[in-house]
């Protein structure tokens, strides 16, 4: 969209913040740059050019504006509808892949050269995979600078930089002050950290989200141990590479609350990344509306409640494992099992509130699993060990990096894997916009609640029109049913 010169400008002189994300504001006579809602009053046009991406804009010489902060802005939608090289590079950056393996780990991830990889992502974004690695560092930084009181050399080292020099230099280049002075200016607007260890921040998404289904997705499904509703926010544990962490989601009307409790402060790009992913906040929930607006029954459901997202996962191993355990049983029965392999197979974690006892186990830590001890019938447990062994071995791989054509086939070759399972993976673990269920049974009965074809075969030509976005008419649909995962809990803690 950047080089639609026109187009940027109108959005840019609207302050639309639908465009926050697609493209970035910089201002040739300032040499700063800004997101598209900036409140300041905008430039010239004829000052005013256009890059894809805030790793672009440092790249180019600009740092950012101190009002509308384009650092935090939510990312590009664009990469949520592609399953090409570059989008998948761009998650795999967003995890932290060039951080802890290099550019050459990232392009043997995706099975190209480093040069190969270098010259895509310039193509589409304007900066190579270590400038756009050394922009989320910078944004990093600034999260720990602001929202903890650690050492500025722990921060450093934390975020990701090489040396203390090498961390002063870029957080100047970027936000044109100093690592002390960004933390003065914050502490005259912010608290001092409530808890010791604990890192608060905000999930910035584009408008609307309506926080029924996601939320209540998560908590009518969350397994004991590993995931609660307490308080207004959704808990869950997180399994990381340097330990383990605990974060807290809370809905807010502009943003989610985001609270933080990390072994070690390293993994923190890496959290913040799995909670987007999990609640899906760069989706552009405008563009997937208006499609779906266009059938005409489809459209009530959407004005009803617009702006729903998709929930994910934070590791799609774990949702894989948790989706064969839910096979043809209650969504209760699903999590009566997962909990089982959780208090027997999961490591165990302190949670200083309560209530969250392990991680969800590993595919290493499932592969010696007694399958007679599996209260399921004999052709699942055939399926579970089946896909635990893939997943260990690596033969089979899961994530937001995933080649979705390739997961689908690889998981319908194992034995007890039919379309619905296919596809559930596809939508929460793999993140595929376009993933459907036409053989799930509360999506026949809304079809044939709302009028449309009940027929797996039928009701599937009859969603091409809904293409790319058919995994978010299925939260649609799923709305049409009374079920648990409708609905935000409430404060106690249950569905109402």
């Amino acid at each position: 969209m950047h080089t639609d010169t026109e187009r940027c400008v109108r959005a840019v002189r609207s302050k639309d913040a639908r465009f926050d994300g697609w493209f970035f504001t910089a201002v040739l006579t300032t040499r700063i740059y800004c997101r598209p809602s900036c409140p300041v009053v905008p430039p010239k046009a004829e000052n005013m050019t256009f890059y894809p991406s805030a790793a672009a804009c440092q790249q180019a010489g600009f740092r950012a504006c101190k009002r509308c902060r384009p650092d935090t802005s939510p990312g590009s939608p664009e990469w949520n509808a592609r399953a090409d090289s570059v989008a998948r590079a761009i998650r795999l950056i967003r995890d932290g892949v060039v951080d802890r393996e290099g550019v050459p780990g990232l392009a043997a991830r995706l099975g190209y050269s480093p040069r190969q990889i270098e010259r895509q992502l310039l193509a589409e974004l304007g900066a190579g995979p270590l400038a756009l690695a050394r922009a989320q560092r910078a944004q990093t930084a600034r999260v720990l600078i602001e929202t903890t009181a650690l050492p500025m050399a722990e921060i450093a080292f934390a975020a990701g930089f090489s040396s203390v020099r090498t961390f002063n230099d870029t957080v100047r280049e970027v936000f044109a002050l100093a690592p002390g002075e960004l933390r003065t200016r914050a502490a005259r607007t912010a608290p001092a950290p409530a808890t010791p260890g604990v890192i608060t921040l905000r999930l910035p998404y584009r408008a609307p989200l309506n926080p029924s289904n996601l939320f209540g997705h998560l908590a009518a499904t969350a397994v004991p141990g590993v995931e609660e509703w307490r308080d207004g926010a959704y808990r869950r544990t997180l399994a990381l590479p340097h330990g383990h962490g605990i974060v807290a989601l809370t809905p807010r009307p502009d943003h989610i609350a985001c609270r933080l409790s990390l072994t070690d402060p390293r993994d923190l790009t890496l959290a913040i990344s799995r909670c987007r992913w999990l609640l899906d906040l760069d989706a552009d929930p405008v563009a997937v509306d208006e499609q779906l607006r266009t059938d005409p029954l489809l459209a009530p459901l959407v004005d009803a409640a617009p702006g729903r997202r998709v929930p994910r996962t934070v590791d799609g191993a774990e949702f894989a494992v948790r989706a064969v355990l839910g096979q043809q049983v209650s969504t209760a029965a699903a999590r009566t099992h997962a909990a089982r392999l959780v208090t027997a197979h999961g490591t165990p974690v302190d949670d200083p509130e309560g209530g969250l006892t392990h991680l969800f186990p590993d595919p290493e830590a499932l592969a010696g699993l007694d399958p007679e001890q599996l209260a399921l019938p004999r052709s699942r447990r055939r399926t579970l060990t089946t896909l635990v062994r893939a997943l260990a071995d690596g033969s089979l791989r899961l994530g937001p990096d995933s080649d979705w054509d390739r997961a689908r086939a690889e998981l319908a070759a194992l034995p007890g894997f039919g379309p619905w399972t296919v596809e559930v993976i596809a939508m929460r673990a793999l993140g595929d916009p376009d993933a459907f269920l036409p053989t799930d049974l509360g999506i026949r009965r809304s079809a044939q609640h709302l009028g449309l074809p009940a027929t797996p075969a039928a009701l599937t030509a009859r969603a091409a029109g809904w293409r790319p976005w058919r995994a978010y008419a299925v939260q649609y649909l799923w709305t049409v049913d009374d079920h648990p995962i409708n609905h935000l809990p409430n404060a106690e803690g249950s569905a109402p």
